[in-house]
């Protein structure tokens, strides 16, 4: 993918996760001390169980280098936006999966060089690649990441009409851009795309399922059993595909690793829209 497209994409993240931060106020992370099991949960599922089990699933799976490199960055990418929405229109706490993709966007800017560096190392071979710079990547996921969240909470704060207002449109424009830049990975990898598909597909789809799983069995298991655990599920299992493919294509500069990603950010919508079937008969037959 040349410079420009590369530009695009980091922009589109930018705008996304500014959207992301329009959404939030200050409270939301008070929450930590409402929800604390809850919270607990989800970011031990995110932070630390996510990357075992796709490390797991990437050793299993027979596939090239490259796609298990994609599936690793996937796997330590935190929720995103999507994961928001899913959880709204699935009846979950919403509240909570904003907390929690708030949260483990920004741990997971201290993580994600680590395991990104390590996947690189255990499936491309170190004289192969070039290693990550740790703090530099540490930077520019911050100014990616962080620094939009923080602007759009400031502009929540202080203009909260107008943030309401936006919300939607900035939404609805980084949904338009990323989905643009996934038409464009499948144009111009189009030669090639069923066969990355049928490399990478099962493999997405097994890593989608699975921490979906993992996220609903551990609510049960710590009795978090009303829509909080919808919340969790979603959020153990629906990963930010554009933070991965931005991580693959702008930091990394190599559009293969970006191959899982955007086949999984197409995947992820169907088990989403299963999700959000299950939340809705869930949530009609307790009458919440």
């Amino acid at each position: 993918m040349d410079q420009i497209s590369a530009i695009i994409l980091a922009g589109a993240l930018f705008i996304i996760m500014l959207g992301m931060g329009l959404s939030l106020v200050f409270d939301d992370f008070k929450r930590i001390i409402v929800y604390p099991k809850a919270i607990f949960v989800g970011l031990t599922n995110q932070l630390i169980i996510l990357p075992i089990l796709g490390f797991a699933i990437a050793s299993v799976f027979p596939t090239r280098p490259e796609i298990a490199i994609g599936i690793m960055i996937l796997a330590a990418c935190p929720g995103g936006p999507t994961s928001n929405l899913i959880a709204h229109l699935a009846k979950g706490d919403t509240a909570l999966s904003v907390t929690l993709t708030a949260l483990s966007s920004f741990v997971t800017i201290l993580t994600i060089p680590f395991i990104v560096n390590f996947a690189l190392v255990r499936f491309a071979g170190e004289g192969q690649v070039v290693r990550l710079n740790v703090l530099e990547t540490i930077i520019q996921i911050f100014v990616i990441i962080v620094i939009p969240v923080v602007i759009g909470m400031i502009i929540r704060h202080y203009k909260e009409g107008f943030a309401l207002r936006m919300a939607k449109p900035v939404r609805t424009a980084s949904g338009i851009v990323i989905a643009l830049v996934i038409i464009g990975i499948v144009i111009k990898e189009k030669e090639h795309f069923v066969s990355y598909f049928q490399q990478a597909g099962l493999i997405a789809l097994t890593l989608n399922v699975a921490t979906m799983a993992v996220g609903y069995y551990s609510s049960r298991l710590f009795r978090i059993k009303d829509k909080r655990s919808v919340s969790i599920s979603i959020e153990s299992g629906i990963q930010n595909g554009t933070l991965a493919i931005t991580i693959a294509v702008v930091l990394l500069k190599n559009a293969d690793y970006a191959i899982a990603p955007a086949i999984y950010s197409l995947l992820m919508f169907f088990t989403g829209g299963a999700a959000i079937f299950y939340g809705l008969r869930r949530a009609s037959a307790t009458g919440e």
